[in-house]
């Protein structure tokens, strides 16, 4: 069966990592998957949240946006998060989260803001692949001012949709398949393949295992892909990166 942009089921959309794009910026990165591009930048206070005042922890966070031009037609700027944008930030607030050794990087707290610039499905997932160069990057820059150490980046995290599309399983879906599909799934996962979080709604037959066990396989596959790209990025981006802060 065909994809509406001529891919394999089990291809990736092209991909393309951008760590610096904002040259003022320490540390962010623009992420594209195909038409859908996401650009990531990470920022750090020296303060946590109060839930975690005194006890020498830090803390990752994210907050997720479209702006108003990322859709054909325009999408109204949010005065209030909307729950759709909560229920995503917190999704790639926790996926980041599952790559730090918050003990680690005392009371200071990384903000991961993610905001789409052109939407064509799998937004959320772009930003947790790309959002994790853009950490990765502060942290390398807290480590080469020996304010942390390397060990406090423990993995590597990645993230793709899949889904059931005519009956047949599919990687990356963008948006024209992403709205038919009988079913589509979120996966988060490390780079020692270990599950982060994982999404999923069947919008017409209840799947089955079987299903369900070929739509993670085929998302491992995607993301050892990605994981791979994020290494190449932050390699080409800061040549010790690899050595000074790599996931253990």
């Amino acid at each position: 069966m065909s994809r509406p942009d001529g891919r394999e089921p089990t291809v990736l959309r092209p991909v393309r990592l951008v760590p610096g794009y904002l040259p003022l910026h320490p540390a962010n990165c623009l992420i594209q998957m195909g038409q859908t591009w996401v650009l990531c930048a990470a920022s750090v206070r020296d303060q946590v949240p109060p839930f975690l005042l005194g006890q020498g922890q830090g803390w990752v966070t994210a907050e997720y946006g479209m702006l108003p031009a990322s859709s054909r037609e325009r999408i109204a700027r949010e005065r209030q998060a909307s729950g759709r944008t909560q229920e995503i930030s917190r999704l790639i607030g926790r996926s980041l989260r599952a790559a730090v050794a918050l003990p680690l990087l005392g009371e200071r707290t990384i903000t991961v803001d993610c905001d789409v610039l052109q939407a064509d499905g799998g937004t959320r997932t772009a930003a947790i692949t790309g959002g994790y160069v853009a950490l990765a990057l502060a942290l390398h820059q807290l480590v080469a001012q020996a304010l942390v150490p390397p060990e406090v980046l423990r993995r590597a995290v990645a993230a793709v949709s899949v889904g059931i599309v005519e009956g047949e399983p599919r990687l990356d879906l963008p948006y024209a398949e992403d709205a038919r599909a009988e079913l589509d799934m979120n996966v988060v996962m490390s780079d020692a393949g270990e599950l982060v979080e994982v999404q999923a709604t069947a919008e017409g037959a209840p799947c089955t295992r079987e299903q369900l066990d070929s739509l993670l396989d085929l998302a491992a596959r995607g993301i050892a892909e990605l994981l791979q790209a994020q290494r190449d990025a932050l390699t080409a981006a800061v040549p010790r990166a690899s050595s000074d802060v790599s996931p253990g």
